[in-house]
């Protein structure tokens, strides 16, 4: 499995930013995706799930109401519609894919990783 992330860049607070994630390899719609990120000096964080047919979501609670994750089956994509955006959202951004685990939240349950997209939020 191949994740590829792009989308990542500079905006101010208060704006918007959709960030995607190309996954290829297997069959995507066997794969919960997930967003985490990962600030300077910090650890990375869960901040969205989606499963498996993309019914169900969950989401970080320092994201939820401004964050949208969604997933299009038919081209194997997931996004992460970034709106409200503030200063503290700065990090880079990586997508995850779980094989075993529909709406895993930690880390470790995921099996693929992307290789991140930087989003930096200016105040």
């Amino acid at each position: 499995v191949q994740l590829q992330a792009s989308g990542g860049g500079l905006v101010q607070a208060g704006g918007s930013l959709r960030v995607s994630c190309a996954f290829s390899g297997r069959t995507f719609s066997d794969y919960g995706m997930g967003w985490f990120r990962q600030a300077p000096g910090k650890e990375r964080e869960f901040v969205a799930v989606i499963g498996w047919s993309g019914s169900s979501t969950r989401y970080a609670d320092s994201v939820k109401g401004r964050f949208t994750i969604s997933r299009d089956n038919a081209k194997n994509t997931v996004y992460l519609q970034m709106n409200s955006l503030r200063p503290e959202d700065t990090a880079v951004y990586y997508c995850a894919a779980a094989y075993t685990i529909n709406m895993a939240t930690r880390s470790g349950a995921y099996d693929y990783w992307g290789q991140g997209t930087q989003v930096t939020v200016s105040s």
